[in-house]
């Protein structure tokens, strides 16, 4: 995670890990999607718990963390993030990995948030830089990854800001 970080600080011909950050999230998140599809078993609500068993990370901690860091999702996605993890961290067959989970979402959680940050402050030429290699990524990939990314751009889905959203959104329909 470090060095994903350090390689948002370079000039604008280091936004390659940016790219690939990016295309990675939204493999992640399309994956994800497939899984709650196959999964849709109906949601209880979460159980009102002071801590996690054997952490003393409480799920107000981890709301925070989740409204903090995914600002780019709606309110209810948010929820469903929470409520997901909530049951994850719930299970009794989970009890000996609570806490290896916990770190493991703060990480990707805290990762989210600095590449939305970074993007934020991308100027416009290292924007139109960053679509630009994107337009080559894409193009690269099968029709049905691309399309799978574009629908993730149109639902805003991915942690980028709104105007370099419309560029790689428009990078994909020059494909």
């Amino acid at each position: 995670m470090i060095a994903l970080l350090l390689a948002f600080t370079g000039p604008a011909l280091a936004v390659d890990p940016v790219l690939m950050f990016l295309l990675s999230a939204a493999r992640e998140m399309i994956v994800k999607a497939a899984a709650r599809e196959q999964a849709a078993a109906a949601a209880e609500p979460p159980a009102a718990v002071a801590t996690y068993p054997g952490t003393v990370v409480q799920p107000a901690d981890l709301k925070r963390l989740i409204d903090e860091s995914f600002t780019y999702l709606s309110q209810a996605q948010r929820r469903e993030i929470f409520d997901s993890l909530h049951a994850a961290l719930m299970d009794p067959k989970n009890a000996a990995v609570r806490g290896p989970m916990i770190e493991y979402f703060a990480e990707r959680a805290i990762a989210v948030r600095a590449a939305q940050d970074r993007l934020a402050n991308l100027s416009q030429p290292e924007k139109a830089l960053l679509a630009a290699d994107f337009r080559k990524q894409v193009a690269a990939l099968p029709e049905e990854e691309a399309a799978q990314i574009a629908d993730l751009l149109r639902r805003n889905l991915l942690p980028v800001p709104s105007d370099l959203n419309e560029m790689l959104l428009a990078a994909i329909g020059d494909r």
